[in-house]
């Protein structure tokens, strides 16, 4: 076992010394040496295109990793929560407010498409921490093929007043002569690439590179009046001025694959390829001989299960997560030999979580009545995301339950979809898949926790919401006074068994398809308890609201305030998820209101994974019940008197 070690650390010190014919020379990273890397990241897009990069690079790793990410409030909230649910060792990561540095570019005009964060990186010296000596700064759409080690490692070539590691620019945008009148601005022959940079911080800050940078630019911006390609263009002026700044890396280390390139002849096989750089907003559909080979390493990291990358660093001290110190002590606290372990397990599971996954926008309306369609999902049910954005037009939180690659179809089914694409005011949440569940209320937990509207309506995603009811459901809010009161308004529900439904346009309209049997109340045939206090004969003639009192196994779908309780995560997969939930809203004394002139239908589908689960294994209906005990033992500590009544209901039940 040891001389196999040894071999193995003989070869990362082979490779990590540079594939140099100076074989005696040793590994010039140390074993447990932290490698720093600093990106730039604004927005929803960027968001998803750091996550490969980071993948790529975690895929290769043998170093702890410390990322520094400048980004704006979107990317971060984004980035910093998929971190910590990802939570791989050895990996810190820090964030940079870009929000507070546009002042230090923002008078750089800009014509490129990266807008005034293309310029960060030229203050990364003033950003990062001051005993920070040397960083690798990259773009996001950059993919590794090999261990940053030995980026890392090309510092130590650094000689003299070296303080930038660059690869020349592989396309003749800075010869000039691409189109007529096409003036770029100066640099040494073709110009360096800003894609993949090594900076020598501490030296840099000695040069005053502040000074430096900012003086060539206000040079140049006197006849050039805006920068064409971003922070490059000032770089590339600079070194024009001080060509002894830079240390020319081999262009392995930033094979770009833009429109105007001779990449090819940088490489003579792919073998030799260390980073590819997509500098394109057409990303894949470049012309070059090797695409084929540059499209799947691209797609293999793109849909590469994020999950397989938290595998731990061994023989390095890492950092104790507090996160992860938690998590596996609540885990050594759970019986193994108990025929429900899988099931406590499942609620101590950490998702990792990709919040926004597309651009979302909308501000909540002024008058405090606004409310957010919540639901969750998998891939199975993906077809009737249509179907309810016709039928709802406010804002919806969605929590799609995925793996990567599903994602990726998502993605695909989005982009290619106009109904959706047409719709800023949806919020997609990937929750990556993991364990054997389906861990419904987390799902549920994760939606409701990035509502930005007073109200939500807890709804489900097979059911289509009348049309209209978004609406309604505002004017509901003030009429019951939903603000001051502790309520939880009833949509009714109701369902049918055909695949194809002309969905009644009003109240009158569903009275008479229930009366032809083309409609039922929802689970009439099969779990009437569920809905049964909803009321439905007195809903028919009902023209004001009405409250109804809780009974056991009562599962309404409800709008509530924001701030009302989580769902329980103990209850995974199919049972109990809902009806634990509103017996909490009613030990919180919630009032239930049935709104008269308010509807939702269940669509048919083919049944969940789950719920064949649970007809056709009797341990899991065991666990289930035992589940279901426990938390009515939690609710009577937590509640006391109040939730007495829920154990003599369920005896009787």
């Amino acid at each position: 076992m040891e001389e196999g070690t040894g071999d193995s650390e003989n070869l990362r010190a082979g490779i990590v010394a540079g594939n140099s014919s100076e074989c005696g020379q040793q590994p010039v990273v140390e074993k447990c040496e932290t490698i720093h890397v600093a990106i730039v990241c604004a927005g929803y897009n960027a968001s998803r295109d750091v996550v490969t990069l980071v993948k790529s690079v975690l895929f290769h790793r043998r170093n702890p990793l410390h990322f520094h990410l400048i980004a704006d409030s979107i990317a971060e909230q984004i980035l910093a929560t998929l971190f910590q649910t990802w939570m791989v060792p050895a990996v810190r990561v820090d964030f940079y407010n870009a929000d507070e540095l546009k002042s230090e570019v923002s008078w750089i005009p800009n014509k490129h498409y990266s807008g005034i964060y293309g310029l960060m990186k030229l203050v990364l010296t003033k950003t990062l921490p001051a005993n920070l000596e040397r960083v690798i700064v990259l773009d996001t759409d950059i993919t590794f093929a090999t261990d940053i080690a030995e980026l890392w490692a090309v510092f130590h070539k650094f000689k003299g007043q070296q303080v930038l590691g660059l690869v020349e620019n592989q396309s003749d945008w800075y010869l000039g002569n691409l189109w007529k009148n096409h003036r770029p601005w100066p640099a040494l022959g073709r110009g360096y690439n800003t894609g993949v940079i090594l900076l020598l911080l501490d030296k840099l800050r000695k040069m005053k590179w502040e000074q430096m940078w900012r003086l060539t630019a206000e040079r140049e911006l006197m006849g050039m009046l805006s920068t064409s390609l971003a922070d490059q263009d000032i770089f590339n002026a600079v070194i024009k001025q001080n060509p002894f700044l830079v240390y020319q890396l081999p262009c392995f280390w930033n094979v770009q694959l833009s429109d105007h390139t001779r990449s090819e002849q940088c490489y003579r096989d792919v073998s030799d390829l260390k980073v590819i750089h997509w500098n394109s907003p057409k990303k894949l559909r470049v012309k070059n001989k090797h695409v084929e080979f540059f499209r799947n390493l691209y797609l293999t990291f793109l849909e590469y299960d994020g999950n397989l990358l938290r595998r731990e660093l061994f023989g390095c001290p890492s950092e104790a997560d507090v996160n992860s110190e938690n998590l596996q002590k609540q885990l050594s606290e759970l019986d193994e030999d108990d025929l429900c372990y899988e099931f406590r397990r499942e609620r101590f599971t950490v998702h990792r979580t990709h919040l926004y996954f597309l651009h979302y926008e909308y501000e909540p309306a002024s008058d405090n009545t606004d409310v957010t369609l919540v639901a969750q999902l998998s891939m199975d049910r993906l077809q009737m995301l249509e179907a309810i954005c016709k039928h709802w037009e406010g804002p919806v939180s969605l929590a799609l339950y995925l793996s990567d690659a599903e994602a990726q179809q998502f993605l695909r089914y989005a982009q290619g979809s106009e109904v959706l694409m047409g719709r800023h005011n949806v919020a997609y949440h990937i929750v990556y898949k993991e364990g054997q569940f389906y861990p419904v209320n987390l799902l549920r937990n994760v939606a409701m926790k990035h509502v930005g509207t007073p109200y939500m309506f807890l709804s489900d995603i097979d059911f289509l919401p009348m049309y209209g009811l978004y609406e309604y459901l505002r004017k509901s809010v003030i009429q019951l006074d939903l603000t001051n009161t502790k309520k939880a308004m009833i949509v009714p529900a109701f369902e049918t068994l055909r695949y194809r439904l002309s969905f009644p346009k009003s109240k009158a309209e569903l009275l008479s398809m229930l009366d032809m049997g083309t409609l039922f109340t929802f689970r009439y045939h099969v779990w009437t308890k569920g809905h049964a206090p909803t009321n439905f004969a007195k809903w028919r003639t009902a023209t004001t609201p009405y409250r109804v009192e809780w009974e056991a196994d009562f599962e309404p779908y409800v709008v509530v305030r924001r701030d009302c309780p989580e769902y329980d995560r103990r209850f995974v997969g199919f049972g109990w998820n809902k009806v634990a939930h509103i017996m909490e809203l009613d030990a919180q004394e919630y009032e239930f209101i049935v709104l008269p002139n308010a509807y939702m239908i269940h669509m048919p589908h083919a049944p969940s994974f789950d719920i064949t689960k649970f007809r056709s294994n009797k341990q899991y209906r065991i666990c289930l019940k035992t589940l279901k005990e426990e938390f009515q033992q939690d609710m009577s500590r937590r509640y006391g008197f109040a939730a007495l009544k829920y154990l003599t209901a369920e005896n009787n039940s």
